[in-house]
């Protein structure tokens, strides 16, 4: 074997643990987490910067699927500073008290056109829940999850006070999210 031939063989014998684990998967930049909803029948969205997602999936094997995400929520912007404060503030997310919310799901389930569902728990504003994730998935080397779920905002005490009314603002709201993932490196 040539010298060349050697060194190619270890570089593939190395890295056969890393694609071995193919399934593991990181987030990369480029993705996003939002949400919309409506207010005095007027839609409006709003994003949550620097969430933190770490998937196990494998299309062949989705009933090991696991999936967490982060997801701080001091940065929660709508593009409207008035909003936003009211956002952070204690009637909605109070993210002083509550800085982080987590989904947590394990086991996905094939649905019809490709797309899969992951039965997990939200924790929001100390309070848990369950909250089904329906996504599509494209692979490759920088795969793609495209996801929809939709919260009762009320059964997490976000909106309290006058907020509550659900003529002003509606308990349901639509959460979507793009992650774009790279094999996690062990």
């Amino acid at each position: 074997m040539t010298r060349a031939g050697a060194w190619l063989a270890g570089v593939l014998v190395a890295a056969a643990p890393l694609l071995a684990n193919a399934s593991d998967w990181v987030q990369v930049d480029g993705s996003r987490l939002a949400f919309a909803g409506k207010y005095q029948g007027e839609v409006f969205t709003g994003m949550f910067p620097g969430f933190r997602t770490r998937l196990h999936f494998d299309p062949t094997q989705p009933e090991q699927a696991r999936l967490e995400v982060d997801i701080p929520m001091a940065g929660v912007t709508t593009g409207n500073p008035e909003y936003d404060g009211e956002m952070r503030a204690a009637a909605f997310f109070d993210s002083a008290a509550f800085p982080q919310a987590r989904f947590q799901a394990i086991g996905a389930r094939p649905l019809a056109d490709g797309r899969y569902a992951m039965d997990g728990t939200l924790r929001l504003r100390g309070i848990s829940k369950p909250v089904t994730l329906t996504f599509e998935w494209t692979g490759g080397e920088q795969a793609v999850l495209f996801g929809r779920a939709t919260l009762r905002r009320l059964e997490f005490g976000v909106g309290s006070g006058p907020w509550a009314d659900t003529r002003m603002i509606p308990d349901e709201i639509a959460v979507s999210t793009r992650v774009r993932l790279v094999p996690a490196v062990r």
